[in-house]
This record gives structure tokens, C-alpha cells and sequence, in this order.
């Protein structure tokens, strides 16, 4: 579940899908193209594929020139029947590897480039998961329940069929590796393959998998309904008091006041003392208190969601960063700055009531009750979209290289809850197992999928990559934040959970706050060293 600037999208990275194909176009070409001894450019490419169909599609081409953002490359589109659109960037320079890039929301379209997998010379592909429309809407699911299991499992080992014959008639070479990144829905997607396709991918990222529908669809729903009770509305001014006590509290925790909350852990009910906000008499007095609905939202916000029916239809409580009045945080994704109904996990969870539970396009989400009320609807849901099984041994048997990352001031999908599958997941596989084939980050201070106070850019993809080819296991890697004209502005090390960047340089120093050499990773617990 990706945020736009504008409004909020369940959207990361990018999605994606597959099928078969007849006789290699290169093998019928005038001059074959002979991966070992040939350079294949971009053009070279269009040319080959315009107008070929493999797979079951036939193939339009464009050769897109370098841009100030992105070099050369030919774009490759096809569609397999009956509406599963797919693309493929294909780089001047080809390095032999595919990145298959995960979708975002409700999917519906094709996502953006990119760009760092196109200069590594990756190919490149996405798939608008087999229905085209809006992300924020499941309307497709009453419509076309083919497209509902081809976005819930389908669209990735059936575009990634086509893709390969693709890419072999191309250079006359199946990839030597094939790697699948996603966030939020994407992130959904990764863990899906993991569980269901073990043998698809040779690595994956998850970055903030949206991995359980029914129970973070159903969480956004009891935090839709507190928002929605009498005076319990959250204006944005609500959410700033709320953000600064938890920085005034928790904020030096790590070790430096500089507006991330690094080390959530030490940052407790105690310690925060909410009830310190509560307005005289629990009204809503104004601007400087929380009322006792307020407060009952906040403590909904950030307990867990159980349901009945399953022991995996939950969702863990988010916690208080100090983040909350971020531009992508709590507002926008939770309370809608005063009108819920504006709020991305309203949205989320609105459309999911309409399109897969009530099935009814005119249901009013918030008066659905109780979640939990229709066992087969979420069964359906679970079974089509939910990617919770934590045993991922035939993955890890086969070679598999999983990393997963969460931002720590994720308010669209708890970070908690990612924490949880981690350690059910290393729980079912076995702590060898755990550490020789997963990695699990969490970056401090940042939203969901990237922005917000912390660093959030990490290469994943080389990290993934050296792992699997060069046998260099990740350990803490380095993060950095870059602002809107490209420049480094921080830099902090992505510790593997549960440690956390403790910050030991100067003190009132704004040149070492900036740098990670100035950050160690930290066990929660362990006292600084004086």
C-alpha cells in the first residue's frame, strides 16, 4: 500500500504476471542473435520482438532514448488473454539478470520505471496484475472473479512464463537469475511467491508486505469506526500534539534528538503517560488536549485486531513514533486530518467491504459489524489474497535468498506485524535456516515504503544479488535520505532487526548526526557504552 503525494494509494515499487511461447523469434531472425558473442542493444531488441507474439501475446515495441532520469531502453508491451497487461524494459546493456518489479493497491495499472534495476542492466518487467482501473478500488472482484485470482496469486508466475521466453528469444539465453522486489500490496506479492512458487524467484525483497487482507483490512476498519464515533474526528492539529509528546518523551531514546524514534522498545506506555493529554472532563476542549474518543482512537490505533475464524486473521498494533504529523503518516493514511472517510486505510478497507465481503456496491463499510461476521467472504478473501504461511522450507531448499524491510513510522501497515511473521516464520524454519537465507531490516523514521525523517533509500537489490552470486550475506547495510535534487543529506546504518542505529558521536554535533559512521547497531536493552 504505497501513498501518493496527493492521496493515499496502497502502491510501492511495481506488479507484475506470465504464460508460454512457440519457436524463439531469434532463431527465426535473418541474423540469430547469439547472446554469447553479440551485444544486444536496445534497438537491437524492439527490432527483434515488434510484432512477434511469444507466449500467447503478440508484442508492441517503442525505443525509449535516455532522459535525464533514465537511459536507453526498449519498452516492450503485450497483453494475455483476457486482460493481463504486462511490460518489459530491455537496457542497452544487458546483464543477464531479470528483476521482476511487484505492484502497489488494488493494482489496475502499469507501474513506473525503475530506474536503479534499468542502469544495473537488469530486465526489467511489471504487469498491471490482469484488470485495469483504479488502485484504491476492488470493484473488479464482483466483475471478473478470474481477475481477483490472478491479482491475488496469479499475475506473477503468468507473466513471469512469458517473460522468460521473452527474454531468451531476445539474447538466445534464459536469465542466469531472476529476482522479484516489491512493497505494500508488492511486498504482498513477494511473500506470495515465496509461500506459493517457491521455485519462481532465486531471491525476493518484501519491503512492507501487505501480506494479511483479511486482518489489515479488518484493523482498518475498527480504527475507521473509532474515528467515526462521536468525538472521536482527528483534526491535523489533534495528530501534531499528539507527534511532539512522543518525540519530547521518546525521541532521545537513541541516543540523539533529531526527530526519528529509533528505538521503539525503550519508548513505553509508561513512559509516554497519554493519559497526560486528556482534556479536564474528557470533552473536546481544543487543540491542546486529547479527548476521551481521541484517546480511545490512539488506543485502538495501537492494540492488536483479532478475529474469529482463524489464528492468522490478526493484525499487530502500530506504534507511536513521533512521526504521526509527517505528511504521509497518520493523517493521511488513518485519521484523514478530520474526515476519515478521506483516509487511505478507509478506502482500503471501504472497498473490501463493498467488492469481497457484502458484495454489495452500496454498503456502508462503518456499519459493517462485526468484521468477522461472514466466515466464507473471509475465507475467500484469505484463500485468494493472504500470504501468511510462515513455513517457507521448500523456498529456502531450493536456494532461495528472502530479504524483508519495513519503514519504522509506517502508518499504513504496522511494522509489528511484519516483526510477527518474522519470528513465526524463523519459529517454523528453524533459526539456521532463518539466518542463512533471510535478512529482515527495519529503517527508523520512515513511512511507508520511503519517505518521511529517516533514511530510506538501501540498494536491497545489489545486497540480494552479491548474496546470491558471490555468497557476501548481508549484514547491517547503509541507508541514506536524499533530498529532491539528488543530494546526500543523511546517512544511518539499516540494522537487521531487532538492533537499531544508536547514535555514539559527538554530542550537538550536526555534521556526525548525519553520518552513519556515527550510528551502531544496537540490541534493544543494552545501555550505551559512556
Amino acid at each position: 500500500m504505497k501513498a501518493q503525494k496527493t492521496r493515499p494509494r496502497l502502491v510501492p515499487a511495481v506488479v507484475l504476471a506470465a504464460l508460454s511461447a512457440p519457436a524463439p523469434i531469434w532463431a527465426q531472425a535473418t541474423a540469430p542473435v547469439d547472446a554469447k558473442t553479440t551485444t544486444v542493444t536496445a534497438a537491437m531488441a524492439c527490432t527483434t520482438l515488434s510484432g512477434k507474439t511469444i507466449g500467447g501475446a503478440t508484442l508492441t515495441t517503442v525505443l525509449v532514448k535516455a532522459g535525464e532520469a533514465a537511459p536507453t531502453y526498449c519498452k516492450v508491451n503485450g497483453t494475455l488473454a483476457p486482460s493481463l497487461n504486462f511490460e518489459i524494459r530491455l537496457p542497452e546493456a544487458w546483464n543477464g539478470k531479470l528483476y521482476y518489479g511487484g505492484g502497489g493497491g488494488y493494482d489496475g495499472l502499469i507501474p513506473p520505471l525503475n530506474v536503479p534495476a534499468l542502469i544495473q542492466g537488469y530486465a526489467a518487467v511489471v504487469s498491471d496484475s490482469g484488470h485495469q482501473g483504479d488502485g484504491m478500488s476492488a470493484d473488479f472482484v464482483l466483475r471478473d472473479t478470474f481477475a481477483a485470482q490472478l491479482f491475488g496469486s496469479l499475475s506473477v508466475p503468468t507473466v513471469m512464463s512469458t517473460a522468460l521466453k521473452v527474454v531468451a528469444a531476445v539474447y538466445g539465453t534464459p536469465p542466469t537469475k531472476s529476482y522479484f522486489e516489491g512493497c505494500s500490496n508488492g511486498g504482498r506479492e513477494a511473500l506470495m511467491v515465496v509461500q506459493r512458487n517457491p521455485n519462481l524467484f532465486d531471491g525476493v525483497i518484501a519491503r512492507a508486505p501487505g501480506y494479511n487482507w483479511v486482518g489489515f483490512m479488518g484493523a482498518f476498519n475498527r480504527t475507521a469506526k473509532a474515528l467515526a464515533a462521536p468525538g472521536g474526528s482527528f483534526s491535523s492539529a489533534k495528530t501534531a500534539l499528539l507527534a511532539k509528546h512522543v518525540r519530547d518523551v521518546c525521541d532521545g531514546l537513541d541516543g540523539i534528538v533529531d526527530g526519528i524514534v529509533a528505538n521503539p522498545a525503550a519508548c513505553t506506555p509508561d513512559i509516554l503517560r497519554l493519559g497526560s493529554l486528556r482534556c479536564p472532563g474528557g470533552g473536546d476542549t481544543g487543540a491542546t488536549c486529547l479527548s476521551d474518543a481521541q484517546l480511545a482512537v490512539i488506543r485502538t490505533w495501537t492494540t492488536d485486531a483479532t478475529f474469529a475464524g482463524s489464528s492468522t486473521y490478526r493484525s499487530k498494533g502500530y506504534n507511536l513514533t513521533g512521526n504521526e504529523d509527517d505528511p504521509m503518516g497518520f493523517g493521511i493514511w488513518a485519521s484523514g486530518d478530520g474526515d476519515v472517510r478521506k483516509a487511505g486505510q478507509y478506502l482500503f478497507q471501504d472497498t473490501t467491504v463493498k467488492y469481497y465481503l457484502a458484495r454489495d456496491p452500496k454498503a456502508d463499510s462503518l456499519q459493517y459489524s462485526p468484521w468477522d461476521q461472514n466466515q466464507s467472504a473471509l475465507y475467500i478473501v484469505a484463500a485468494l489474497n493472504d500470504a501468511t504461511q510462515t513455513d517457507i522450507r521448500p523456498f529456502i531448499k531450493a536456494g532461495g535468498k528472502l530479504i524483508v524491510w519495513h519503514g519504522g513510522s509506517d502508518a499504513a501497515l504496522s511494522v509489528n506485524s511484519t516483526i510477527e511473521y518474522m519470528t513465526n516464520m524463523e519459529k517454523a524454519v528453524g533459526a539456521d535456516n532463518a539466518a542463512a537465507s533471510t535478512r529482515f531490516y527495519v529503517a527508523p523514521g520512515v513511512d511507508h515504503c520511503e519517505g518521511g525523517v529517516g533514511a530510506d533509500k538501501t540498494d536491497l537489490l545489489t545486497a540480494l544479488d552479491e548474496w546470491i552470486t558471490k555468497a557476501i550475506a548481508p549484514g547491517a547495510l547503509t541507508a541514506q535520505k536524499v533530498d529532491a535534487k539528488g543530494a546526500v543529506t543523511l546517512t544511518q546504518p539499516l540494522c537487521q532487526y531487532p538492533e537499531y542505529p544508536r547514535y555514539i558521536g559527538r554530542a550537538n554535533n550536526p555534521t556526525d548526526a548525519k553520518l552513519a559512521s556515527s550510528y551502531s547497531c544496537t540490541s534493544p536493552g543494552i545501555a550505551p557504552q559512556k
